[in-house]
């Protein structure tokens, strides 16, 4: 996409903005601090210079770690009773990760698809994708600066938390020195950094640590160690009281073991569902991997789900990634 093309989608989507009444902003299921920060940023942001009737809506559980966001307690679990003309999806790949239900996008007028991610299916009526852009809060912020809004501490401070979350705090190779261009820009807006990212990095919870620990237990290596798999059981959560949403931690501390190239972790849903998600450092792509079964994300960090129980899953995943290395 060129960079004239881009801001002509930003400025596209805005005049529909400032065309509809009732607006529905919203993310994918299993929301993390990019999707969070995104639609608490818009909202606000559409609230403050147009004054529509805006629903923020998150259909799952907000993380106990993004409650601190401004605007939080604005986020509906629902849409019942409400009309939708303009439904804006921030950060989601494809419809089937929205937490809505087919039919609302095919009858409301006109669908925003706001997204970073390669794999992206392009659903919207607009389609504003930009791979290039480290996180979808990256996108948002250009979108507000379109519109010429004064960023203030709140906006700022929910921006600021999607590309942070989204980047791995700036250590990830989607950081670019655009994305620290903004981020000077959000610093300038007197945000509290400290209070970020005490949230976002220094508050995992003792059941969350319950988890970690269980699961290392599972951890095996392969492949002259540069694979780690680890296990996530329902046994596991049930006994550290830990929610099955928030498990991405563990999989990134086991990419984090210096001899790892790929870390991968399997996670009971029920005796035949697994979610499967994938971490790798260097040279192994594996949305690549999630893709051959049917899932999908960035070279570095992807996902899927497959159908069986966790120890053949492990056997089918192994053999995948052990052939990626080829």
């Amino acid at each position: 996409m060129g960079m004239n093309n881009y801001s002509e989608l930003l400025l596209k989507a805005i005049s529909v903005i400032e065309n509809y009444d009732n607006i529905c902003i919203t993310s994918h299921v299993n929301p993390d601090g990019d999707s969070i920060g995104s639609v608490l940023a818009l909202g606000l942001v559409i609230k403050k210079k147009f004054n529509k009737h805006i629903t923020m809506l998150v259909p799952d559980k907000v993380p106990n770690n993004l409650t601190f966001l401004p605007g939080i307690d604005l986020i509906e679990t629902d849409l019942i009773g409400q009309k939708v003309d303009l439904f804006i999806a921030l950060d989601c790949g494809d419809e089937n990760r929205l937490g809505v239900e087919k039919s609302l996008l095919e009858s409301v007028s006109v669908v925003i698809n706001i997204d970073h991610h390669i794999t992206n299916t392009d659903f919207g009526h607009i389609n504003i994708v930009n791979p290039k852009a480290s996180s979808t809060g990256e996108i948002v912020y250009d979108l507000i600066n379109h519109m010429n809004v004064e960023l203030d501490k709140d906006i700022a401070t929910c921006i600021y938390t999607a590309i942070s979350s989204d980047t791995g705090s700036f250590k990830y190779d989607n950081t670019t020195s655009k994305t620290h261009m903004i981020a000077s820009k959000l610093l300038d807006a007197r945000i509290d950094t400290n209070i970020i990212n005490t949230n976002l990095y220094q508050s995992r919870s003792i059941e969350k640590t319950n988890l970690l620990v269980a699961s290392l237990n599972t951890l095996e290596f392969f492949n002259n160690k540069k694979i780690g798999l680890a296990m996530i059981t329902k046994k596991m959560l049930e006994e550290s009281n830990a929610t099955s949403e928030e498990t991405d931690f563990v999989v990134n501390f086991i990419r984090d073991i210096d001899i790892v190239e790929v870390a991968c972790i399997l996670k009971e849903i029920d005796n035949n569902t697994i979610k499967i998600s994938f971490r790798s450092k260097k040279h192994v792509d594996v949305s690549q991997i999630a893709k051959s079964f049917n899932g999908g994300g960035h070279a570095k960090a992807s996902g899927c789900t497959i159908y069986m129980n966790i120890e053949e899953g492990k056997q089918l995943v192994l053999e995948e990634i052990v052939k990626a290395f080829r």
